[in-house]
């Protein structure tokens, strides 16, 4: 049997656009033999030096919504096991974007419930031991990057044995089936390109989560 790639995922639980490309992500593991590994990132950590460069509306969600969710997240990690993650993240993405119930200590504590994991790990919601667990988290996918994109980021092994990664693809609503497949193979051809950046055109519909 041959063995699955592994495909790293680096997600803040806030961000939708991570979130539709995660879901299309789990599409693409259904039909190309791959097998997601989950990992934490934070916009609060990726904005912390700049946010007086912000629009107000996004600074104050950044420092009054961003750091509760991705503080439970690391703690379960740490205290349960990375493969609580993907089942976490489902619970939490579902409730905050395809339910629109916000990132609110109730959403997340009761997503906490929805996968069996204790309520004792919102104790971490104000301040966590775990920081500089959630921080290297952070900072091993964004330096795959660069500190000019966001989440997700998605990391792959090339060719040549050194990791592909890359921010995106941002897109909307998530592709099923064959879709997800040939947009896979064609991001990871694009990605494989030595010098290759970007392709990029203006947004112009936000979100559709009508399919998840």
């Amino acid at each position: 049997m041959s063995q699955k790639t592994p495909v790293d995922f680096w997600f803040d639980p806030l961000c939708p656009w991570a979130w539709m490309t995660s879901r299309w992500v789990l599409e693409v593991e259904k039909v190309r033999d791959i097998e997601v590994r989950w990992h934490v990132m934070s916009l609060a950590v990726l904005n912390e030096d700049k946010l007086d460069e912000l629009p107000e509306e996004y600074r104050e969600m950044l420092e009054t919504k961003a750091w509760g969710p991705v503080r439970v997240v690391i703690a379960a990690r740490e205290e349960h096991g990375a493969e609580v993650l993907g089942d976490l993240y489902t619970a939490l993405g579902t409730r905050f974007h395809n339910q629109g119930e916000g990132p609110e200590k109730e959403t997340v504590a009761a997503a906490l419930k929805d996968v069996g994991l204790p309520e004792s790990l919102m104790d971490h919601w104000d301040d966590t031991p775990y920081e500089p667990q959630l921080r290297a988290s952070h900072k091993e996918g964004i330096d795959k990057v660069g500190q000019e994109v966001g989440t997700p980021v998605i990391a792959v092994p090339g060719a040549d044995g050194e990791q592909l990664a890359f921010f995106g693809p941002v897109v909307t609503p998530a592709p099923k089936g064959e879709d997800a497949a040939k947009l896979w193979d064609g991001t990871l051809a694009v990605a494989s390109v030595p010098g290759f950046y970007e392709i990029k055109r203006t947004r112009t519909k936000g979100p559709d989560f009508s399919n998840l």
